[in-house]
């Protein structure tokens, strides 16, 4: 066993590469067109619609590309995945930013779905399990307090470059922190992953001891519960401020609860990360549905006000804060260090497509029938989600009572 200052050299070592990459990672791609967007749409000829759609082709590709991802980790480890995901992302970077049409715009679009599927999230958490095993949980809780941050440290930063530079000049930069930060970090600076002796079978021994049958269907749970906990989170918020300008709230209100909404989900991962071992995330996935659920029955039923925004703003913050958390950290519960790479990367599959379909469907929702037709499909998407984790965890109860049975049996 490592010695406890080792281990906790290395979880820091772990944390600060997977930080600074998912930080750039994020900020540069995915979060970019927020900031950058209405800057160049009218340079390329584009509607606002058409710029905002590259974020949907992005998570679209990274959702498809999710298996051989998966199988990529298997083979070559997490580091050689990144570090050629990073090549992608400078390619789609550069390719954005010499972009003279829709043709281009598209195409670096689908450069960086290629980098996000061996970049973004699944892979930099297969990172940590390599390393940790089944002790990542505090690991990934903590770089996910981290990562949480990219908008608010890229937006001002591209922000600032693109106004003294000119949005294509930021895009290359950011390339090039990709192809000479990020690259190197993931090559050179890792800590090696654990190596596991032939006779240890620690690497695939699950925490549930699921039969076979019981694998499929908690996989299914699993899926179902996290694509439909994104699907409502992604959706909503493009469309919070306008929900809340709806609901009452003036300008300047609406952008106050927004950005409390912000520190709220960082404040719900950082008490996930303080659980660290003693966390459980089939107990914090039923709480964050639950809250999200009040979240949504509290818009709904209660008189507008400036109380009831403050109380939706504090459950939807906090729940869809701890969700994302979750949504990690399941698939370490379930399934064996070996194997999490192969599980999570099948897993954002319908996580990346309910992410690209779901701004799409909440928009038409609420420009079309309002903000309350908006809130009654939440309503019973969340709902969904609750049953089948709880269903989940009722399966999982039960396998450990049958694994408790079978030593005391003649």
């Amino acid at each position: 066993m490592s010695h406890p200052m080792t281990f906790s050299l290395r979880s820091a070592q772990t944390v600060g590469v997977l930080a600074i990459t998912q930080l750039i990672g994020w900020g540069t791609t995915f979060e970019s067109i927020g900031v950058i967007g209405r800057k160049l749409a009218p340079d390329l000829g584009l509607a606002n619609e058409i710029v905002f759609a590259g974020l949907s082709v992005m998570m679209m590709v990274s959702a498809l590309l999710s298996p051989l991802t998966g199988r990529l980790l298997d083979r070559h480890g997490a580091a050689r995945v990144m570090a050629a995901g990073s090549l992608f992302f400078a390619g789609g970077l550069i390719l954005l930013a010499s972009s003279t049409g829709i043709l281009t715009y598209a195409a670096s679009w689908i450069i960086l779905g290629l980098g996000g599927a061996m970049v973004l999230s699944a892979p930099a958490y297969t990172a940590v399990v390599e390393r940790e095993g089944i002790n990542g949980k505090r690991t990934i809780a903590i770089l996910m307090l981290f990562t949480g941050l990219s908008a608010t440290i890229f937006w001002p930063l591209l922000s600032l470059s693109s106004d003294l530079f000119g949005w294509r000049t930021s895009l290359l930069m950011a390339a090039a922190l990709h192809a000479f930060v990020c690259m190197p970090l993931y090559l050179f600076c890792l800590p090696k992953p654990i190596v596991y002796a032939k006779s240890d079978t620690t690497a695939d021994l699950a925490p549930v001891p699921l039969t076979p049958g019981n694998r499929k269907l908690a996989f299914l749970l699993v899926a179902m519960t996290t694509a439909i906990a994104s699907f409502v989170t992604f959706g909503l918020s493009p469309s919070l401020l306008e929900i809340l300008h709806q609901s009452g709230a003036s300008p300047e209100f609406a952008l106050q609860l927004a950005a409390a909404r912000g520190v709220l989900g960082i404040s719900a991962r950082g008490i996930d990360m303080l659980l660290g071992k003693r966390g459980n995330p089939f107990i914090t996935s039923v709480a964050g549905l639950s809250f999200m659920l009040l979240a949504f029955a509290c818009l709904l039923l209660l008189p507008a006000s400036s109380f009831s925004l403050w109380i939706f703003i504090a459950l939807y913050g906090f729940g869809s804060g701890i969700l994302v958390v979750a949504r990690a950290l399941l698939p370490l519960a379930l399934f064996s260090p070996r194997e999490y790479g192969r599980q999570a990367t099948r897993l954002a599959m319908p996580q990346n497509i309910a992410n690209a379909a779901a701004p799409i469907v909440f928009t038409a929702l609420i420009d079309r029938t309002g903000i309350m037709t908006a809130l009654v499909f939440s309503i019973a998407l969340a709902s969904v989600a609750l049953v089948s984790i709880i269903r989940l965890i009722s399966l999982v109860r039960k396998a450990k009572a049958r694994a408790e049975l079978i030593p005391s049996q003649p």
